[in-house]
């Protein structure tokens, strides 16, 4: 540049690519990978002390190194189009991993935000870009992926499946399972209903039918045969109250508030990811990934390679299993629900021809005021490519009656499979 700093950060996508990259500013620092990996992409990272030396005596301009993420830009387009496709004013995020490594394919946060305004070396506009981006009610700095934690609503029942299988609650997927169209709790003045006040196909239905419905009362039956301690347990093995990613910022999911003991009407809700459950994208995307990876979850990771000026390996990331979330045994029950609720139930926006696509929807209530908001959690085989994709539209122009995972949700996550 022709100015005293001699060189321009650029951001070539603006964008697309800003929840991962972050920012770079002379006035306020850098965020999210431009921060972690900031010692190697200046130069300064100690494993470069050579680079340096050899530049200071051929007196040339010290070089940085450069960093390699694992998005697969297809993936993330995909992801990012789809979410625009509902109109400006949406707000949500898509995160999809390969399930055998952990490797994060897709990483979209809607609103998001120009690097570039901040990155510029007219500072008054720097200032007044960084003084609109923290006022912006929709939070465009956030990156609703890994911090923002919602209700998962229908999408956790993957959870209480897993934990209900594990715990010998149930032990087949053509096992009967009460249901009907409440769930009432003696001694308490409150009734569980289904979505719509449907009775899920009678009063007892199969493990399998109740994924494929996604039959509350159900759900929150059996929470209640789980027990919290062991649901509580199933849902930590995915991962739920950890910090999963490093070189993002990230908020752990939430079971429950700590300390807290649940009454029946309130473990009922929690089975069907309601009362005090909230989940990113990210930590929802694990979930699906630890099913189809025979029910081992891989800690999730953006940065594949760092090389040296001289694109030297410095060092490429290891795959690390974070948990065996569930037993091959369970995951395989869970991927042929799954696939069952894609072929016959809730999901049938997600299948792909000649495909295996196994998936669950989630319609989360939120406060009386704002509308519900749209899940879709999901997986996909063929052949040696795999991937688990989560989808959260937080809101949208659509209308509230309109609003349900499979509707909203389903078709992103189906372009981001294909793609």
């Amino acid at each position: 540049s022709k100015d005293e700093y001699k060189f321009q950060r650029e951001y070539p996508d603006k964008d697309l690519y800003a929840p991962l990259t972050g920012y770079f500013s002379y006035i306020y620092g850098r965020s999210s990978v431009e921060s972690t990996e900031n010692d190697v992409l200046s130069g300064s990272d100690d494993r470069l002390f050579v680079n340096r030396v050899v530049d200071l005596v051929s007196n040339k301009q010290p070089k940085g190194g450069s960093v390699e993420l694992t998005i697969d830009p297809l993936a993330q387009k995909a992801a990012a189009e789809g979410l625009k496709r509902l109109g400006a004013d949406t707000k949500g995020a898509v995160a999809a991993i390969d399930p055998r490594t952990g490797a994060v394919l897709a990483m979209v946060s809607q609103p998001s935000y120009d690097p570039n305004a901040l990155a510029s070396h007219d500072f008054d506009k720097v200032q007044q870009a960084w003084k609109e981006l923290n006022a912006d009610p929709d939070q465009p700095l956030t990156n609703r992926s890994t911090v923002q934690t919602l209700p998962p609503g229908s999408t956790f029942k993957l959870i209480t499946a897993a934990a209900a299988l594990e715990n010998g609650v149930v032990d087949n997927i053509d096992d009967k399972v009460k249901a009907g169209a409440t769930l009432k709790f003696p001694g308490y003045g409150y009734t569980l209903p289904n979505e719509n006040g449907g009775n899920c196909g009678g009063n007892r239905i199969t493990f399998e039918r109740a994924l494929n419905v996604s039959c509350n009362v159900a759900f929150g039956g059996l929470a209640l045969d789980i027990g919290q301690e062991k649901l509580a347990a199933q849902a930590a093995k995915f991962g739920f109250g950890t910090d999963p990613i490093d070189g993002l910022a990230s908020s752990p999911s939430r079971f429950t508030a700590p300390n807290t003991k649940l009454e029946p009407p309130q473990l009922g809700q929690t089975g069907i990811g309601q009362y005090d459950v909230a989940a990113t994208p990210l930590q929802m995307a694990m979930v699906a990934a630890g099913i189809a990876n025979d029910g081992d979850v891989m800690k999730p990771y953006v940065v594949d390679t760092v090389r040296a000026p001289n694109l030297r390996v410095l060092d490429k990331t290891q795959p690390e299993r974070l948990s065996e979330a569930v037993s091959s045994s369970t995951a395989s029950k869970l991927r042929e629900m799954m696939v069952s609720t894609v072929t016959q139930g809730t999901a049938t926006s997600a299948q792909i021809p000649g495909v295996e696509v196994g998936a669950k929807t989630g319609t989360a209530q939120s406060t009386p005021d704002r509308p519900p908001y749209a899940w879709f959690v999901s997986y996909a085989k063929e052949g040696d490519k795999e991937v688990a994709v989560a989808v959260l539209v937080e809101s949208s122009n659509t209308a509230r009656d309109e609003i349900a995972g499979g509707r909203l949700a389903g078709p992103i996550a189906k372009s981001v499979m294909q793609a």
